[in-house]
C-alpha cells in the first residue's frame, strides 16, 4: 500500500517553524497571546481544513474569536463550486480594509480551493493590497513556514503550488463541534465531472492510510464523540489510489466495530462506485446510519452523458432499488443542478420524474455556474438565466411536495435522535437516522446525548416531537 504523505522530516520542519512563529508573535504582541478569527466557506471538506489550519493557529499561539474587528490574524478558508460563493468572499475581503487601517499588526490570510485558481489569485495580488497571505489546497500544512516568512522577511506570501505528495498526518484539530467530529478518508477526485472545478484546485484522489483512519476513529469514539463523519470527494472509491477494491466497506465494518456509542455518516458518494457491497455493509452495521447522499445531478441519460457521469438514469434506480430492499427505512438525499449547458425543458421534466420516482427526503438544488477550466464553460447554452429560474422554483416545488409527503409519513413514529442544541424558539434539536432536523422539549443535560423522540407533528422539512417515554 503506497500512499502520498508528507514525510516525518518536512513535518518535523513545520513544527520547527511553529516554535518560530510563537516567538515571534509574543515579542510582537508583549507576551499576550494575538487572537485569530477564521471563516471557512463551503462543503464539510472545508470545514475539515479549517480544522486543521484552527490547529496549526493554535499551535502557534493564536486564541480565537468569533468578532473580525478584534482580530490580529483573519482568514477565510474559501470555495470555488459556485461563482456566487467566490463573489460573497470578494465582498467580505473587501470590507476588511478597514480593519487593516486601524489595526496595523493585523494579517489578512485567504486560503483553499477558490484561490487554488492561478486567475483568482493574480486578482487578489492586483486589486486586494492588503491582503498578506494567500495559500492553495496542497500546502495547508505548511501555514508555520509561510507564516513565518511573512512575519521575517516583510511582503506578502502567495503560495498556491500543486502538490499531490500532502497529506500530513499527525496535526492537531481543533474541532468546532463538542461532540460531532469530521474525519476525512481522501482528497481530490478523479472523476472530471464537466461542470466541477474540485480535481482542478483539489488535485488527483489521494487515499489517507487504512491504519491511520483508525487510529483517529477510535481516539474520537474514546474521547466520547457521538457522530464521526467520513469525508470524501468520492469516499466510494477509497483506496483504489494504491489499487484495492471494495475498501470503503470494510473501512465503515472496522470502524462500526470499535468499541463505543456513537454513529457514522459518510459524504459524498458518487453513483458510479455505490456498489452492493457497500450497501450491504450499510445494512449490517448498527452504528451506520441509514442515509445515503446519493448525487445525481440530472434525471436525463443525455445530460448525465455530458457530465461525464459514468452512469445513466436506468443505473441510478438500479442502485436505489437494491439500496431500498437492503434498507426499507433508508433516507436518500441528492444534489440537482438545473439549467448545465444543452438541456431542454424535456430533459428537465425527466429529472421533475425522477425526484417524484425515487422520493428523495432533502435535495441540495443549484442552477448551473460555469466555472473556469471546465469543459461546461465552453458548452453552448442557449437558455436565458430567467427560463433557468423557472425550471429552478418548478423543481422546488416538486421536491417540497415529495418531503411534505415522505414527513407526514412519520407521525407517530419513535426515532433515536443525536441532541446537538437549543434553538430561539427554545426547543432541542437534533438529526434522526434520515437526517430530517427534529425538534422537542426537554432539558439541556440531553444536549450531546442520543434520546428517543417520538414525532408528533411533521412538517416539511422539520419534525416535531416529544421525548418517548422509556421502557
Amino acid at each position: 500500500m503506497t500512499v502520498l504523505a508528507v514525510s516525518q522530516e518536512q513535518l518535523n520542519r513545520q513544527f520547527e517553524y511553529m516554535t518560530e512563529v510563537r516567538r515571534l508573535l509574543t515579542e510582537r504582541f508583549g507576551g499576550e497571546a494575538p487572537k485569530a478569527f477564521s471563516h471557512t466557506y463551503g462543503c464539510q471538506g472545508n470545514v475539515a481544513d479549517g480544522e486543521r489550519i484552527n490547529g496549526l493557529l493554535e499551535q502557534m499561539g493564536y486564541e480565537f474569536t468569533d468578532r473580525p474587528d478584534e482580530a490580529d490574524f483573519i482568514l477565510f478558508n474559501t470555495c470555488a463550486v459556485r461563482e456566487h460563493a467566490e463573489e460573497r468572499v470578494y465582498g467580505n475581503v473587501g470590507r476588511l480594509k478597514e480593519f487593516k487601517k486601524t489595526n496595523p499588526n493585523l494579517i489578512i490570510a485567504l486560503c483553499g480551493c477558490m484561490v487554488q485558481q492561478e486567475h483568482v489569485a493574480k486578482r487578489l495580488k492586483s486589486h486586494f493590497p492588503y491582503v498578506d497571505l494567500v495559500f492553495g489546497t496542497h500546502v495547508q500544512y505548511r501555514l508555520p513556514e509561510l507564516l513565518y516568512r511573512l512575519l521575517t522577511e516583510g511582503g506578502r506570501v502567495f503560495d498556491i503550488t500543486e502538490d499531490d505528495d500532502d497529506i500530513a498526518e499527525g496535526l492537531r484539530v481543533r474541532h468546532n463541534h463538542p461532540f460531532k467530529a469530521f474525519l476525512p478518508i481522501s482528497y481530490g477526485c478523479n472523476n472530471f465531472c464537466t461542470f466541477c472545478v474540485v480535481p482542478h484546485v483539489r488535485g488527483r484522489e489521494r487515499s489517507r492510510k487504512y491504519e491511520d483512519i483508525l487510529a483517529d476513529a477510535r481516539a474520537l469514539a474514546a474521547s466520547g464523540y457521538k457522530e464521526i463523519m467520513l469525508l470524501g470527494q468520492n469516499v466510494n472509491s477509497y483506496g483504489k489510489d494504491f489499487g484495492e477494491e471494495e475498501l470503503f466497506p470494510k473501512l465503515l465494518k472496522d470502524i462500526n466495530d470499535i468499541p463505543g456509542d456513537f454513529l457514522i455518516r459518510f459524504m459524498t458518494s458518487h453513483p458510479r462506485d455505490c456498489s452492493h457491497a457497500l450497501l450491504d455493509t450499510m445494512a449490517a452495521c448498527e452504528k451506520v446510519e441509514h442515509h445515503l447522499h446519493l448525487p445525481v445531478q440530472s434525471g436525463n441519460s443525455e445530460v448525465l452523458h455530458r457530465m461525464n457521469r459514468h452512469y445513466d438514469r436506468e443505473k441510478y434506480l438500479e442502485t436505489i432499488a437494491y439500496a431500498r430492499k437492503k434498507m426499507p427505512d433508508l433516507a436518500i438525499t441528492s444534489d440537482i443542478i438545473v439549467g448545465f449547458p444543452g438541456e431542454t425543458h424535456e430533459q428537465f421534466l425527466d429529472t421533475i420524474s425522477l425526484i417524484r420516482e425515487v422520493g428523495y427526503s432533502a435535495l441540495y438544488t443549484f442552477i448551473y455556474s460555469p466555472r473556469v477550466g471546465t469543459p461546461g464553460a465552453s458548452m453552448p447554452d442557449p437558455v436565458t438565466a430567467t427560463e433557468k429560474q423557472q425550471w429552478f422554483e418548478e423543481l422546488q416545488f416538486a421536491q417540497e411536495q415529495v418531503a411534505a409527503e415522505r414527513s407526514a409519513g412519520m407521525k407517530g413514529k419513535t426515532c433515536r435522535v443525536l441532541t446537538e442544541y437549543r434553538n430561539k424558539a427554545g426547543r432541542l434539536c437534533g438529526r434522526n437516522p434520515e437526517n430530517t432536523m427534529v425538534e422537542f422539549e426537554g432539558p439541556d443535560e440531553l444536549i450531546g446525548t442520543f434520546v428517543d423522540v417520538k414525532i408528533t407533528e411533521p412538517l416539511t422539512w422539520i419534525l416535531k416531537g416529544e421525548l418517548a417515554e422509556r421502557v
